[in-house]
């Protein structure tokens, strides 16, 4: 016997139990594509940064590569099947120097490592423009929390 699902939370209790597991959680499975049409699926590290995830990687790396030119698409996935926080946005990435000393002091505090301290890393910044998020099928409807970058009401 399966145990009942609880009931759907309301708008305001999905954006608020959202922004608390942005400011929680640090690792995101981060979805891109090159402009050739090839995904590239990954895991990485993640600080909520003034509205925006900044991440970091090696500049060498599919990710890097897809989103040097500018704004390109991205999908970033938080949580399991049960529990999921799914992250439409553009991303770019952005060189330590161009990067906000507060910006790139709390990434180093948060992963007590300092990707400026290495030439070969470069960090991405990613704007969220859709944002769901659901616990299980009772959620799926009213699962949209921000649209076109603006947390919905």
């Amino acid at each position: 016997m399966t145990a009942p699902s609880p009931e759907p939370r309301s708008r305001p209790q999905r954006i608020r139990d959202t922004l608390r597991r942005l400011t929680d959680e640090t690792d995101a499975w981060v979805a891109t594509a090159s402009r050739d049409g090839h995904p590239c699926l990954v895991p990485l590290w993640f600080l909520w940064d003034n509205g925006t995830f900044l991440l970091c990687t090696r500049r060498t790396t599919p990710t890097a590569r897809n989103l040097a030119d500018g704004e390109a698409p991205v999908t970033l996935s938080l949580g399991h099947t049960r529990d999921v926080v799914l992250v439409q946005g553009t991303g770019r990435t952005v060189d330590a120097t161009e990067l906000p000393t507060a910006s790139a002091d709390a990434f180093a505090a948060r992963f007590d490592w300092d990707p400026r301290d290495d030439p070969d890393w470069t960090y991405l910044r990613i704007t969220p423009r859709t944002v769901r998020a659901w616990h299980e099928e009772p959620e799926l409807p009213g699962r949209l929390i921000m649209r076109a970058g603006e947390w919905r009401s």
